[in-house]
């Protein structure tokens, strides 16, 4: 099942790509753009509960499509583009085994422990 889960999590990052090779806009912003919603992480320095609420707002995947389409129904091709970037890498993530954060701390997810082998 976990193979199942990554695999499924990689077509997400893949249906990304393609989203974004429908916008306007060059190639290279989307690498140098991949890592931007790790600034939710920034939270952990106000602490355990702000650290999870940042992270978890910045890689919510419906906070990503909630961005993605208010910014097609608006026409705001920016909108889109943080859209897709958010959710893809939420997607990205969770295929690395990164999820969302518990209030216990950054190493505590939704699929596990990171760094603790979860058989």
């Amino acid at each position: 099942m976990k193979t199942t889960l990554k695999l499924e999590e990689v077509m997400m990052f893949v249906l990304g790509i393609y989203l974004f090779s429908l916008l306007d806009y060059a190639w290279w912003w989307f690498p140098v753009l991949i890592l931007a919603p790790d600034i939710g992480a920034l939270g952990y320095l106000f602490g355990n509960k702000v650290g999870a609420f940042a992270y978890n707002f910045f890689h919510h995947k419906g906070v990503a499509v909630l961005v993605y389409l208010l910014g097609s129904y608006f026409s705001i091709p920016l909108c889109q583009l943080i859209g897709i970037i958010l959710f893809s890498h939420s997607a990205l993530d969770r295929a690395l085994g990164y999820g969302l954060k518990y209030e216990k701390g950054f190493k505590f997810t939704h699929l596990g422990e990171i760094g603790k082998k979860n058989g």
